[in-house]
């Protein structure tokens, strides 16, 4: 004969509180004192009760889930805003959903049915290039007060936001190699159309300004974050005439694209050409040579955006979050920076 399951009346008897109380340390446990809260989590344990997270969803009329939009699973860049995110509402019973925005079918793209369909409570945003549509359909529906952007953002859309301090980590790249006697810099921009090049390319022309650096329209190339427009941006700068004795590249992922692509020129790293990327992720440690870059915090920009998010669901004026937040970056130096020699 199987043995019962154990009910939250048998939590109760084990804690010596009342079913209510085991309730409410379920469901709000900072409304409890510690002592009381360690008791039923310690009754919890020591019966093997589980919480029927379906029922209580029912109960609530709540999905119990958020879903995070990524524009691309498959950049690595993403991982580490993911971890952060998953890791904040691991202490919560919230699951989180994971979906690729660039491969949503159309019909799938309406955000707004997410949560009238019940699927979700909240929406973190990765993506600065959905559609405004979409986000005013979000307020239109009353959803606007459940959905944080993270990292990238929607330009005119006053909705809550933590982002990197992506000017200042230009800032930072332009000082460096400055500061190694650099005066020829090339940038390699990101996509036209995305947040994020357009407050890189600001703060590389800030800093290049108040130095007095020398401009070039050839020295800015486009660029589109990827490997592939590194490689490309190296046979632009290896047919130069003036070339530039050192880049700044828009993310770490073009950076290393363009050191393969002049490495088969014949133009080594960085002993004819310093290369700075943006964005510290954990191949530009392991590559040859080792990229500097401009490191951010992502893990802190997950767990940021999460909370950002649980305090928005809460609805309480108290724990209102700031209408954008920023998080530090800072340079990593590395192997792929040296002196200026011509």
């Amino acid at each position: 004969m199987s043995q019962k399951a154990p009910q939250i009346k048998d939590v109760a008897r084990v804690a010596g509180v009342s079913t209510a109380t085991v309730s409410r340390a379920l469901s709000s446990p900072e409304k409890l004192t510690d002592a009381t809260r360690e008791a039923v989590f310690e009754a919890v344990r020591a019966t093997g009760y589980r919480v029927n997270k379906a029922a209580r969803a029912l109960r609530k009329q709540s999905a119990n889930a958020v879903l995070v939009l990524v524009p691309n699973l498959g950049n690595p860049f993403f991982s580490q805003i993911l971890a952060g995110i998953t890791e904040e509402f691991a202490k919560s019973d919230i699951s989180v959903l994971i979906t690729d925005s660039n491969h949503l079918p159309s019909h799938d793209m309406r955000l707004a049915d997410y949560f009238l369909d019940g699927r979700i409570d909240g929406l973190i945003s990765l993506d600065g290039g959905v559609r405004p549509e979409e986000i005013s359909a979000l307020t239109r529906e009353g959803f606007g007060n459940r959905v944080t952007l993270a990292c990238e953002w929607i330009v005119g859309i006053d909705l809550p936001s933590v982002r990197s301090d992506n000017e200042k980590g230009a800032r930072l790249a332009i000082r460096h190699l400055y500061n190694l006697g650099h005066r020829k810099i090339a940038h390699i921009t990101g996509p036209a159309d995305n947040v994020l090049t357009h407050a890189r390319r600001a703060g590389m022309i800030a800093e290049r300004e108040s130095l007095g650096l020398p401009v070039r329209d050839e020295w800015i190339i486009r660029g589109d974050f990827s490997l592939t427009s590194g490689r490309l941006a190296a046979e632009i700068i290896a047919k130069m005439k003036d070339r530039p004795t050192a880049v700044f590249c828009a993310s770490d992922e073009v950076a290393l694209g363009l050191i393969a692509g002049l490495n088969r020129l014949g133009l080594h790293v960085p002993d004819d050409i310093s290369v700075v990327g943006f964005d510290g992720i954990e191949q530009a440690e392991h590559f040859v040579p080792a990229l500097t870059t401009i490191q951010q915090d992502r893990v802190a920009l997950g767990l940021r955006a999460a909370q950002m998010l649980t305090a928005q669901m809460k609805g309480n004026e108290t724990t209102k979050p700031e209408l954008v937040q920023f998080v530090d970056v800072k340079l990593m130096i590395r192997e792929s920076t040296a002196t200026a020699t011509g």
